[in-house]
């Protein structure tokens, strides 16, 4: 499982530390919130 994701400099995403919890995790947002930027991060 994986625990939490930390992401520094990546599109609008300056510094984020996001902590997961076990079951379903749902990310939401506004447009250029950097949702997708998020998604990006799992594959780097």
């Amino acid at each position: 499982m994986i625990e939490r994701i930390q992401i520094r400099g990546l599109g609008v995403i300056v510094d984020a530390t996001i902590p997961f919890s076990s079951g379903l995790t749902v990310i939401t947002g506004e447009t250029g919130a950097g949702k997708t930027m998020v998604l990006s991060g799992f594959a780097l």
